[in-house]
């Protein structure tokens, strides 16, 4: 029977770098499902405050994993 070694953590940088590339999808893909809204322009206020309350989210959850895997001191 063998064994498998344990897999690799990924390093605090490669944590940072995935919290990034995870906001700025999440991003896009806001941007893209609310292009497609802007179609109905008699909700526009709602669009509007729809967008501000997603960035929000996104920009919290990045900063929470980011404290969580804070860059190491030079």
């Amino acid at each position: 029977m063998s064994v498998s070694p344990p897999a690799q953590l990924p390093s605090r940088e490669q944590r940072r770098a995935a919290v990034a590339d995870r906001l700025l999808d999440a991003l896009e893909r806001l941007v893209q499902r609310h292009r497609a809204l802007a179609l109905h322009s008699e909700h526009a206020a709602l669009h509007a405050e729809l967008i501000a309350a997603e960035v929000a989210h996104q920009l919290a959850t990045a900063r929470n994993d980011l404290l969580r895997h804070p860059p190491l001191s030079h």
